[in-house]
């Protein structure tokens, strides 16, 4: 007989995990992992890897996830590795192979393709992607053998470099893009300008919005850390609004603005505001500035900002 699975008891965490994914998990698997080591009520993350890619995953637990879609925006840095001369039904490794050419690459392609795929640019939507299409995802009209007609976007890629590796037939990718950006079309749209085609055979964020790969920690360093060890690896919800303007109010306006009311000062316009009490010093929400007017957006509730900073003052007194 198989012993009963013990019930994890929830509890409210609040703040944002950095975590580095692991190749092969999903970004929502390694979301429930981590979720299940916190014990977390609540938590979301902010853009999904492929299961082959690898890096940066910003995490938010409790309050932090109303802020999520910050870094969903967010520009994101890459570094993939791309085969030419293989083109595969996916874009990437695990795809069938279903064109090959040869390969007869110089340093001087390298730099018309770089130069080429610098700046805006329009990418159509690979099938392999979550898009929805009549509620359904493109991927799952894809395992269907259906192809869906996709309408090209405009995205950017700020900065763009490309060199050959060991073989003459990888090339290494390193790309800081725009949301929305398929760092899979871009291998392989890069690989038809050179001729040859091409399909990434690996992918890491190293950045997303301010966060860096070297802050991330990983589920197996996360899986042998104590409860409080874990918790302390947090970062507080306000980190997801680190560029906003700062507003502090004082106990009266905090508790009016807390409410969804609008306050007066002499503030300059601004459209992008992270809102903070003075007594306690606690974040409050996001907001914009118009016409000296401090507007509501998103709010955290009383009772979060409560349990947030009585998680800090535990944490202050624990030896």
């Amino acid at each position: 007989m198989h012993a009963p699975r013990t019930r994890v008891q929830r509890r409210p965490v609040h703040g944002v995990l950095l975590l580095d994914k692991p190749l092969g998990f999903s970004s929502n698997q390694a979301l429930q992992k981590a979720k299940w080591l916190l014990r977390a009520e609540k938590a979301g993350h902010t853009g999904t890897l492929d299961p082959l890619a690898t890096g940066v995953l910003p995490l938010c637990f409790g309050a932090a996830t109303k802020f999520s879609q910050l870094h969903l925006d967010a520009d994101k840095t890459y570094v993939a590795t791309a085969r030419l001369g293989v083109k595969t039904a996916t874009g990437d490794a695990e795809g069938d192979v279903i064109a090959e050419r040869p390969v007869n690459v110089t340093p001087e392609d390298l730099a018309r393709v770089q130069a080429q795929f610098t700046g805006p640019i329009r990418q159509t939507p690979p099938m392999h992607s979550a898009l929805k299409k009549d509620g359904k995802a493109l991927y799952e009209y894809a395992r269907e053998g259906i192809e869906v007609a996709r309408a090209a976007r405009d995205v950017v890629i700020h900065s763009l470099k490309v060199s050959l590796m060991d073989t003459p037939s990888d090339i290494r990718l390193t790309a800081r893009v725009s949301k929305g950006t398929y760092i899979r079309t871009l291998g392989e749209d890069i690989g038809e300008a050179l001729g040859c085609g091409a399909h990434l055979t690996s992918l890491r964020r190293t950045a997303t919005g301010d966060f860096y790969e070297s802050q991330c920690i990983t589920l197996e360093a996360l899986e042998a850390m104590s409860e409080e060890e874990r918790l302390a690896q947090l970062l507080p919800a306000e980190a997801l609004v680190a560029g906003h303007s700062r507003v502090t109010l004082g106990t009266e306006d905090a508790a009016r603005f807390l409410s969804g009311l609008r306050r007066r000062g002499q503030w300059a316009d601004a459209s992008e505001v992270a809102v903070f009490g003075c007594e306690p010093r606690a974040f409050l929400g996001t907001a914009h500035i118009t016409a000296n007017e401090l507007i509501p957006g998103r709010l955290l509730n009383p009772i979060e900002i409560q349990q947030i900073l009585l998680n800090a003052t535990s944490c202050e007194t624990t030896p």
